[in-house]
């Protein structure tokens, strides 16, 4: 089991890494916001999680032993595989996560790509009691609650849920210090749309 990477930065594309260890360049499945901090060149400490299948080994990056234990945890959900997992861990911190799991909030997951009603429940219900109590509420991430506003509006004017989620992602990446701005976040999300993509 790889359980800490640790080499140069090679390579940074969409949410991957390529890391160079030793000669041998591993590829790294990370959340856009590690990927955006990587810089070609540099050095990188990543805690990681080795998924192994018939046809190929996945190799899944994080900056901290708090993102690592709570995408471990959510991969022992019911329907949620590892992709849905950096998803969630995309868009809300630990802290985030434990917040929401906590209030039994099931709108800041329906931002992600891949998770419904029916497994935003279960999420909840299965991680109930299992993650650490949030911190302050200063030390979450902005723009959850902007991400889900403008995911519900999106919706309601007839884009399906992954579409506007994608496009969601892809605004708050393009600009993210307007990521917590619900109307300007929505009116990244439209540009990314466009009108030959209106429902």
């Amino acid at each position: 089991m790889i359980s800490r990477l640790v080499g140069t930065v090679l390579a940074a594309r969409g949410q991957r890494l390529v890391v160079g260890v030793g000669g041998v360049g591993l590829a790294v499945a990370v959340t856009p916001q590690c990927s955006l901090a990587a810089r070609e060149g540099s050095e990188v400490s990543l805690h990681t999680h080795l998924i192994v299948r018939e046809d190929e080994l996945a190799l899944f990056g994080f900056e901290s032993e708090a993102e690592l234990d709570a995408f471990e945890l959510l991969l022992g959900v019911s329907g949620v595989g590892p992709k849905s997992a950096l998803g969630v861990l995309a868009h809300l911190t630990p802290d985030d996560l434990a917040r929401a799991v906590a209030d039994e909030d099931e709108k800041p997951f329906k931002t992600v790509s891949g998770i419904g009603p029916k497994t935003a429940k279960l999420i909840i219900l299965q991680l109930t009691g299992k993650l650490a109590a949030p911190r302050a509420a200063a030390a979450a991430r902005p723009g959850a609650d902007a991400r889900a506003d403008v995911l519900t509006a999106l919706t309601g004017l007839g884009w399906p849920e992954r579409t506007a989620a994608d496009a969601i992602e892809r605004a708050a990446v393009a600009a993210p210090d307007a990521a917590g701005a619900t109307g300007t976040l929505l009116r990244a999300a439209l540009a990314i749309l466009g009108p030959a993509a209106r429902p």
